[in-house]
């Protein structure tokens, strides 16, 4: 009965919960006959009544994991929250999408295997959304036999 309450007067003084409180077993005698917070807060100052450190949850495992993901690791379907829209947005999808195909038609028409007239229609149609992505429109180039005749040999 006598230890509750120190415990409680050096939770007071400390500032902490009674369960944080650690007493010295070999000065048991003198935290008995301490009373008063006067006799307790002498006690902590002489290092027979201390205060536990506060245990705090270990950051290794998550460190860990974080490399993994940085690895490209533990991102399937199971690891996944929200939906395929949440976790990249409408326009950013719509963006790449058009930058890829426009790249594509780009590269062709430098090279000269399309035509300008050809370019320009392709352009018009990617960005109305016509094309699902760059196969797509390689197969719609195919069909419509816009590409023209390689001119020089080395290509």
């Amino acid at each position: 009965m006598a230890k509750i309450i120190q415990k409680r007067l050096a939770a007071q003084i400390l500032k902490c919960s009674p369960k944080r409180i650690k007493l010295d077993s070999l000065r048991m005698e003198d935290i008995k006959k301490a009373i008063t917070k006067v006799d307790v807060r002498s006690l902590i100052k002489e290092k027979a009544i201390k205060r536990k450190a506060v245990t705090s949850i270990s950051k290794s495992r998550i460190r860990k994991n974080k490399e993994q993901k940085r690895k490209g690791r533990q991102r399937g379907y199971g690891s996944r929250k929200g939906t395929k829209n949440l976790r990249m947005g409408k326009k950013r999808r719509w963006i790449n999408l058009v930058r890829a195909q426009r790249e594509l038609i780009k590269e062709l028409k430098l090279r000269n295997r399309i035509s300008t007239k050809s370019y320009r229609m392709l352009y018009l149609k990617i960005k109305s959304g016509f094309f699902r992505n760059k196969r797509h429109v390689k197969l719609y180039i195919g069909e419509q036999n816009l590409l023209e005749k390689k001119i020089s040999t080395n290509e």
